[in-house]
């Protein structure tokens, strides 16, 4: 075998590796994904429990549907920039205090400009279902939180509860489920995740098997092996007949 086709097919082969390790690791990460979609939706659609009083974690908390209990803080509440399949808008950020002390920022929903005035803020004791979100940091895409302006473009639990001076806030936010109420419209959290690790792992096995063609065609006797002529002998090769007399 000649040097140069050896190394062409020992890259091949390194590089059939190379793609099959990368679509097998889709494949792996399409069933991770597939599975933590399952239990997300399973949290989603259970019944809620209390809200956490301590940590939270992505794996173990997130969309948790949980319950609380409180008293809305309405002269602290915030409003967040959004904008949703109603149209651009506020989120409606209120903190919730507890009995024991302890506070949680509730999403209650979105208004509009107009409509912020008109949104419903009970007083007394409430109890709120919805779901457990993790903290927004920093800001929106390309804008950051400007708290000493009060402009805010995402739900970070920090920098709001610093912002209104609740020093008891607990480090995630609850999304309301939908109530009766005109404004603010609640119930409006979208779970979805990104999914495209099965395409991913098809082009990843397509370039492997493209590789592989490739790898066949330059073996010993293919026909990118050059061992083959590309068109018959030669007429002054063949064999003629005996000049006649």
């Amino acid at each position: 075998m000649r040097p140069r086709r050896a190394a062409l097919i020992a890259a091949a082969a390194l590089l059939f590796a190379g793609f099959a390790a990368l679509g097998t690791w889709q494949v792996q990460r399409l069933s991770w994904k597939l599975d933590l979609i399952e239990r997300v939706e399973q949290r989603v659609r259970a019944a809620p429990v209390e809200a956490p009083a301590g940590p939270v974690s992505a794996a173990a908390d997130e969309y948790r549907h949980v319950v609380l209990h409180g008293r809305f803080l309405h002269a602290q509440e915030t409003l967040v920039q959004a904008v949703t399949e109603q149209g651009p808008g506020w989120w409606l950020v209120t903190p919730l205090q507890q009995a024991d002390g302890r506070s949680v920022l509730v999403n209650r929903g979105f208004v509009t400009t107009e409509s912020k005035a008109l949104a419903a803020r009970p007083d007394g004791d409430v109890t709120v279902t919805g779901l457990l979100r993790l903290t927004e940091p920093r800001g929106g895409f390309l804008r950051r939180n400007d708290p000493a302006a009060g402009r805010w473009f995402s739900r970070d639990v920090e920098a709001i509860a610093a912002a209104r001076g609740l020093t008891t806030a607990a480090s995630y936010f609850i999304d309301a489920d939908a109530s009766p109420d005109a404004w603010p419209i609640s119930g409006l959290t979208v779970v979805s995740f990104h999914n495209n690790h099965l395409v991913y792992a098809l082009t990843w096995f397509g370039l492997a098997a493209m590789v592989a063609g490739a790898a066949w065609m330059l073996r010993p006797g293919g026909r990118w092996s050059g061992e083959n002529p590309p068109f018959p002998a030669s007429a002054s090769a063949l064999p003629h007949d005996a000049p006649h007399g």
